[in-house]
């Protein structure tokens, strides 16, 4: 009898031990589930897809969602990269592919049309961990301009390169060329035929009264992609790509290509893209002022962001807005018309598409 007690309470003993140690793992597997995510290298994205009167009574629903299905597929292009290893630069590089591709947007097979009828594109992109960049302007045979810019930023040593000049480096680079006409788009040609007979009205007419009634009209100086992101190598990069302004003369060139008002980045700092009235954003040089009032004033990204696309360029005349990421995985998407194409995507994978002013 004394036997058979002895085994009984050895038998307890051992399941209650047993159960111990069941809920000692069970009540350690969130905090290293926790410890787990906390060792992963933080990093982030964020594009636009250009700026001006957006808004939902104007907007059917069939486009809306085209836009966003459109949106979300760049991103998470450029996540997927940053998730496994991948460069920042790539990712832009990648996820403005992406736009460029589409007619949705304003850049590559979405460019808009110059006065004389044909599409002239512009893109820049730079690395923050050098202080590296490259653009091109006026191009018209790129399929992918942010593709030229990357190449010139490493296999040249120059900045900046235009016209015929930038197709023929394009060519020794091997970067894919296409024939003008692949630019073609049925909407963008009949916007430049509403500004064009709209300019016609405004010879007769009070400019105030007939200016500017059409919202293709208003925002012909709109439109832009670009692209912002932090990989886990700490390491910042920010690019844009454009078919520029609406109806355009004289090989206008907007902010797009411009480093430091279209483009900057810089690892002590942020990843910016622009997307406005192009000659307000040159002037103010609002993607490096950004990074200035970071480095020099100390405001956060989100005050920096509100500085200057609030208070800075609206005092000067212009309006658009800007995306970017700071070297800490802040995310600031300001502008100051009434929609911009958006998104975002942080370390966790959480996604948010915004159009309108919300």
């Amino acid at each position: 009898m004394k036997k058979l007690l002895l085994v009984f309470a050895l038998f307890g003993t051992l399941a209650c031990n047993n159960s111990a140690e069941e809920n000692s793992v069970n009540s350690e597997t969130p905090e290293v589930a926790s410890e787990e995510k906390d060792t992963i290298p933080n990093f982030g994205i964020v594009i636009h897809g250009g700026a001006g009167t957006i808004l939902k009574e104007n907007m059917s629903d069939s486009l809306e969602q085209q836009y966003k299905a459109k949106l979300e597929e760049a991103i998470k292009t450029g996540h997927e990269i940053l998730a496994n290893g991948g460069t920042a630069l790539e990712a832009v590089q990648r996820t403005i592919n992406v736009m460029e591709n589409s007619p949705l947007f304003n850049a590559g097979k979405g460019a808009v049309f110059t006065n004389e009828g044909t599409n002239e594109l512009d893109a820049s992109i730079m690395d923050g961990a050098t202080l590296n960049a490259g653009a091109v302007a006026g191009v018209t045979t790129i399929k992918n301009p942010i593709n030229l810019a990357y190449e010139v930023m490493v296999n040249s040593e120059h900045v900046l390169l235009a016209g015929k000049g930038a197709e023929k480096f394009a060519e020794e680079q091997g970067i894919e060329i296409v024939d003008p006409q692949y630019f073609y788009t049925e909407e963008r040609y009949k916007s430049l035929q509403r500004i064009r007979e709209q300019e016609k009205t405004q010879l007769d007419h009070d400019d105030q009264k007939t200016a500017f009634l059409d919202p293709y009209i208003k925002d012909s100086k709109f439109g832009t992609v670009g692209c912002a992101a932090l990989d886990k190598n700490g390491n910042l990069a920010a690019g844009t790509s454009t078919g520029g302004m609406t109806n355009k003369r004289y090989n206008r060139i907007g902010d797009a290509p411009i480093i430091g008002a279209g483009t900057y980045a810089n690892n002590k700092t942020v990843a910016v893209s622009s997307t406005g009235w192009g000659e307000f954003f040159i002037r103010g040089m609002v993607a490096y002022d950004i990074s200035a009032l970071m480095e020099y004033k100390g405001l956060s990204l989100e005050e920096a962001a509100r500085e200057v696309i609030q208070k800075k360029i609206p005092a000067l005349g212009g309006d658009g807005g800007i995306i970017a990421i700071d070297h800490e995985g802040n995310v600031a998407m300001e502008f100051n018309t009434a929609g911009m194409y958006r998104a975002k995507m942080n370390r966790d994978g959480e996604l948010e598409i915004g159009i309108y002013g919300e």
